[in-house]
């Protein structure tokens, strides 16, 4: 076909789309995308070989052209466009991207639709094949005695691949059939531990010694086989138990069991005892599945768990794979989504956008990003081994308190946070009046759901063994800000939620002076601190239900003592950032607007009402705060009766249906309201990527009593008093 021709056919495809529609009244317009279709065809469906021009497309580019050359003969047909896409892999070698001239209307949307949820995959990444079997002698001697004849090697560069990007995160990623590989580690799980600090420049913080330069002495003597690694790494919990780093090695002393990284130093510095594991070690590749990628020479050796012929492998490639940029009225539906470096799917602006049905999985960051549109949802989504977290929602104007209406509904968020451990939560809202409903979220070493900004709704999910490895950290959380109100949290299901070795962990984490959130209606189980209440005001606890949860409610005035110095400073000028006294401020905030002449460091207004505590002592506040907060008909030490209590209680995956009370339960009496249980977490729909869903309770860990909760809290105000530090 000419040039010529090939310029002329979407146009001339639009001009017979269109004239079909006006003349036979057709409510929508239907193009056709197949792996075997071709973009010099028209679009639409036909047996292969076509008759002449009859046939799919091959990309979703041409699709999306065609879809354009339609709008300029007039309006989109009444319905909208639908892209059907079959099954098939679409290899993607530049991201999908759509501007505002692919915007659909209200009455004509546009439909990018996997004709079998799950079948029609779009690729960021890139196959390899030929992997061979070491040979090299040197290469031989480096490696462990048992992988020496399980290890293959596969030359980068000769498949087209020589941007390798960094190690520490963001770069390329081996995936084998299906799921992530290992970058080489050691040790292969769990930690090793700080066993002494060599750094010098030490400060004390109660009794315990940290120090600003990274040096200390290592445990054993594993780390003499890394001598001769060429970009050796360590990520680790270096300080606080809720802030990971990765640091490159700069050299390790065998003879005095001494490792140094190289500078940048961690910001909180370095302590005894904390954990940390070492990666991107050649010599370490000692069990199947774990690889590791020579960047000097572009050479990738890798222990395959099957023979690798009969297996698909691939590396990460593009950094995202869709682009939505002021788009309007679109939906992608059904699709897989993988191989991405940083984020699959982001969408910029724009309004009643749909991600639906879609698996998100084996990409390096974040799955899902919003920012300022207004209406978008990700809608029935499962979001997988990405490397941070599963979605971020941003959007509204605060200063105006419009709300963006951005959402999150029933999807399964789990094994997230893979190379990014620590604040990237599976839902992260931002900005004004956003939501996330009936979404289930599991297994992550850290946050959950992570909120800042007014007026959100969390309501309907199930959460469970989240912050696994770490402590002082929050299921659901938010902090510091007195102008953040607004935001509801209602008829979630929370449990099994301990924290890393059972430091403890807590369920509804409102940090740092955080305010004006309604907590209600919510079960918890086996979460060691629920509810919590870091020195704020106006927070209520209503009509939530704790079982077997250790120091269930936690209230501390931290801004009368040790976070003093934020009130004057950080809260402050967050405060005057904002129209705090206007009358719409004023209105719907009423405890705000003179909040700086009323004390305003002390912990006021918080109300915690028609709660039943049943389990172990739930009080975790000190007497003289007592005066600030109002108790009402809380029920504890008594037995609520619950219907099936050796059920609720004793189940490894419990069910929140399991916690229903007897209709003769002494709380209905205190004006408790029963809780909507069969509706808490994800739900059956035509909308959902998969059901039924599959998910897997970590094992409840044992709370250690030895930790002070308090004493880790107030690490972070004590570290900023460093002089070293004041740059955080």
């Amino acid at each position: 076909m000419s040039e010529h021709r090939n310029v002329i056919v979407p146009f001339l495809f639009a001009m017979v789309l269109v004239s079909g529609v006006l003349a036979t009244g057709a409510p929508a317009a239907d193009l056709y995308v197949s792996p075997g279709g071709n973009d010099a065809w028209n679009g639409q469906r036909a047996s292969i070989p076509p008759s002449g021009d009859a046939g799919p497309f091959a990309t979703l580019e041409r699709a999306r052209d065609a879809i354009r050359a339609i709008k300029k003969t007039g309006e989109l047909p009444e319905g909208g466009v639908t892209v059907h896409v079959a099954e098939g892999t679409y290899f993607l070698r530049e991201p999908f991207t759509l501007t505002d001239e692919d915007s659909g209307t209200t009455d004509a949307p546009i439909t990018y639709l996997a004709e079998k949820t799950g079948s029609a995959r779009l690729m960021a990444g890139h196959i390899i094949t030929g992997f061979k079997p070491v040979t090299d002698e040197a290469t031989l001697k480096r490696l462990d005695e048992a992988a020496r004849s399980k290890v293959y090697e596969i030359a980068l560069k000769s498949q087209g691949i020589t941007d390798y990007g960094p190690v520490e995160g963001g770069g390329l990623e081996l995936f084998f059939n299906g799921k992530p590989m290992q970058i080489a580690r050691w040790p292969n799980e769990g930690f090793t531990r700080i066993v002494d600090l060599r750094g010098g420049e030490e400060f004390d913080i109660r009794g315990t010694n940290r120090a600003l330069i990274g040096r200390w002495v290592y445990k054993g003597d594993r780390p003499s086989r890394w001598i001769h690694e060429k970009d050796a790494w360590l990520n680790g919990y270096w300080s606080c138990d809720w802030s990971s780093e990765y640091q490159r090695v700069k050299s390790i002393d065998p003879g005095e069991h001494i490792i140094e990284v190289e500078k940048p130093y961690h910001v909180y510095g370095y302590r005894k005892g904390q954990w940390y594991y070492a990666l991107n070690l050649l010599c370490e590749i000692d069990t199947p599945g774990e690889w590791y990628l020579d960047r000097e020479n572009g050479i990738l050796y890798f222990w395959p768990p099957s023979p690798p012929e009969n297996a698909e492998a691939f590396v990460s490639l593009l950094p995202e794979a869709v682009k939505m940029n002021n788009v309007s009225n679109c939906t992608l539906r059904g699709f897989v989504v993988e191989g991405v470096r940083n984020t699959d799917i982001i969408i910029e602006g724009g309004e009643h956008d749909r991600i639906e049905a879609c698996i998100i999985r084996n990409s390096g960051g974040t799955a899902v990003r919003v920012d300022d549109g207004t209406d978008i949802g990700v809608i029935g989504c499962d979001i997988y081994d990405v490397g941070g977290g599963g979605m971020v929602l941003k959007g509204g104007d605060r200063k105006t308190l419009t709300p963006a209406k951005l959402f999150a509904d029933n999807n399964h968020i789990h094994d997230y946070a893979r190379w990014y451990r620590m604040l990237n939560p599976g839902i992260s809202l931002k900005g004004v009046g956003n939501r996330a409903s009936h979404n289930l979220i599991d297994n992550a070493p850290h946050i959950a759901i992570i909120f800042g900004g007014n007026d959100h709704i969390i309501e309907y999910n199930e959460i469970h063994s989240v912050c696994y490895e770490s402590s002082d950290a929050g299921a659901i959380y938010a902090g510091r800000d007195w102008t953040q109100r607004g935001t509801v949290i209602r008829y979630n299901f929370m449990h099994d939620v301990t924290g890393f070795e059972g430091r403890g962990s807590v369920g509804v984490y409102l940090d740092d002076m955080f305010c004006g959130t309604h907590i209600y209606g919510n079960l918890f189980y086996r979460v060691y601190r629920a509810a919590f209440i870091g020195g704020g005001r106006d927070n209520v606890y209503e009509n939530n239900l704790f079982v077997d949860c250790p120091k269930a409610l936690h209230i501390d005035n931290r801004a009368q003592n040790w976070a003093g110095p934020s009130v004057d400073k950080t809260m402050t000028e967050r405060l005057i950032a904002m129209p705090y006294t206007n009358a719409l401020w004023k209105k719907k905030y009423p405890n705000l607007s003179d909040i700086l002449q009323d004390d305003p460091a002390a912990p006021k207004g918080n109300l915690i009402a028609r709660n039943i505590f049943y389990g172990p002592d739930w009080k975790d506040y000190p007497k003289e705060i007592i005066k600030y907060i109002t108790f009402k008909n809380n029920m504890d030490n008594q037995n609520p009766n619950l219907t099936t209590p050796d059920k609720a209680r004793d189940n490894p995956s419990p069910k929140a249906t399991d916690f229903a009370l007897k209709k003769d339960s002494p709380a209905f009496a205190l004006g408790f309201k029963p809780l909507p249980l069969d509706m808490m977490g994800l739900y059956e729909d035509a909308d959902r990527a998969s059901w039924p869903t599959v998910d897997s309770v970590r094992p409840e860990g044992k709370p250690d009593p030895n930790w002070n909760h308090m004493s880790d809290l107030d690490t972070l105000i004590q570290l900023f008093s460093v002089k070293s530090l004041h740059s955080v």
